[in-house]
């Protein structure tokens, strides 16, 4: 259980985000802290410039009896603890000072004196003073022409401001954290709760159960988007399903009939003495119903591999004219034997990259269609024309017709529709059409109206730019 808790997206989502908040949080304290910092240096170093500004006064009134005498006061009314002042040669050699057994360890910078004398800018210093564990800020400034000011103030009170600063940090952070990874975690379960949803929908769904869906909020965000999608990929799946089932039925209904008979035939050859002449008729008709089988599985295997893209096609400058023309030609005494009114109009040399073969097979199964759904003396009209850069094939027929709710169907393999089950066929012919013609980057369409004819229309690209 820890370890799919550790793997949740839930777990990781709220670790970055109690990560970047407190990231932000940390950074945000820090920032304080150092303009706080720079802040009360300002204060402090302020402080000792007015100092330095008093004492520059005093001497030029006064002399530095007047500075010695401000030193004293100045420092018992701060406290002796908290400042103190001297007065320096810019040699280094001290001239007066406030009393100074507090600050005894507080030397003399010979390098700040060094640099006061070149830049004549005001020198500042942070010491630490090891006998009071505290920090002092320390101001070298001129004063008069030969004397320099030294003071020093504790910064004790900074000190403290900061460490409080310090300790509400520490705490500040801790319940930040807590608190950005109690709130992070339940607004990402929150988010994700719809994901859970669809994942038990998921669960709940079986091969035999297909018919459950996941509830859009209608919050139109992008879970609601994934929940639409995912009932859209059941739905295609059910249909899926379902077509599967429908052509299984009808594989096991197409191929009950032939292997009936074959076992048929056999039983007859066993129980009855037949003459030679019998057995020959039964043989015959055997290897009918087995041609009929391969026939079959052939026209599958050719559709399957085909929609896979492993179809294996070849593609040759042809003349297309040509072969409709010869299919014409061979169909046209099924349709005398029906005095079904047969026309052709068709452009010559119509000139096409294709396996002909295989349009020839696709060509075939669509007049064949029409001849046998089309009742004597009827009519057929066979109609190719270039235009627009795609070639048009037209079967039109006063047949039966197709129902609005077959249409599509149709194309389905092992796919019959009820009026068509008395006639003789696999129901692969359309299907195996369409596929041909997919491969060549075309389509077939169909119009129909139920009792008054179909019109089935080849539409091929001319210069077949997909294919070249």
């Amino acid at each position: 259980m820890n370890y799919k808790f550790f793997n949740t997206i839930a777990f990781k989502l709220t670790l970055w985000f109690t990560g970047i908040f407190t990231i932000c949080a940390g950074f945000a304290f820090v920032l304080f802290y150092f303009l706080a910092t720079q802040t009360i240096q300002a204060q402090v170093d302020q402080e000792l410039m007015d100092n330095a500004s008093k004492f520059s006064a005093v001497i030029h009134r006064n002399g530095l009896m007047g500075a010695r005498e401000l030193a004293v006061v100045e420092a018992q009314a701060a406290g002796e603890k908290v400042i103190f002042f001297r007065l320096l040669y810019p040699t280094g050699e001290v001239v007066a000072s406030s009393h100074m057994s507090y600050w005894k360890q507080v030397h003399v910078s010979k390098e700040a004196l060094q640099t006061l004398v070149l830049k004549n800018n005001p020198v500042f210093e942070t010491i630490f003073i090891p006998s009071t564990r505290q920090k002092a800020r320390i101001l070298y400034s001129f004063v008069a022409t030969n004397a320099i000011l030294q003071t020093g103030i504790v910064m004790d009170f900074p000190a403290k401001f900061l460490s409080a600063f310090k300790k509400v940090f520490i705490a500040a952070m801790g319940f930040i954290i807590i608190f950005s990874a109690v709130s992070g975690w339940l607004l990402i379960r929150k988010a994700l709760s719809g994901v859970e949803t669809i994942t038990g929908t998921a669960q709940n769904i079986t091969g035999t159960s297909l018919e459950k869906r996941v509830e859009v909020s209608g919050n139109k965000d992008e879970l609601d988007h994934l929940a639409i999608t995912f009932n859209a990929m059941l739905d295609r799946i059910e249909e899926l399903v379902k077509n599967i089932r429908e052509m299984s039925d009808n594989i096991a209904h197409d191929l009950k009939t032939p292997i009936a008979r074959i076992r048929g035939f056999a039983e007859l050859s066993l129980i009855h003495e037949e003459n030679m002449e019998d057995y020959r008729a039964m043989a015959s008709n055997t290897i009918e119903e087995s041609d009929r089988l391969l026939d079959m599985i052939n026209t599958m295997l050719v559709i399957s591999r085909a929609e896979a893209g492993e179809g294996e096609f070849e593609f040759k400058r042809t003349d297309l004219s040509r072969m409709i023309k010869s299919a014409c030609e061979l169909f046209a005494p099924l349709a005398e034997d029906k005095n079904i009114e047969f026309n052709q109009t068709i452009e010559d040399r119509i000139l096409i990259v294709a396996d002909i073969k295989m349009l020839q097979r696709a060509f075939s199964n669509l007049l064949d269609n029409a001849i046998k759904y089309t009742p004597e003396n009827g009519r057929i009209n066979v109609i190719v024309f270039t235009e627009n850069h795609y070639i048009t094939i037209k079967i039109e027929d006063t047949g039966i017709g197709i129902a609005l709710e077959d249409i599509e169907k149709i194309f389905q393999r092992f796919y019959r529709t009820e009026s068509s089950r008395t006639s003789a066929g696999t129901g692969l012919g359309l299907s195996l059409a369409r596929t041909i013609v997919a491969e060549h980057k075309g389509d077939v369409l169909v119009k129909s109206c139920p009792g008054k004819g179909s019109v089935f229309v080849m539409t091929l690209p001319y210069h077949n730019p997909g294919v070249i």
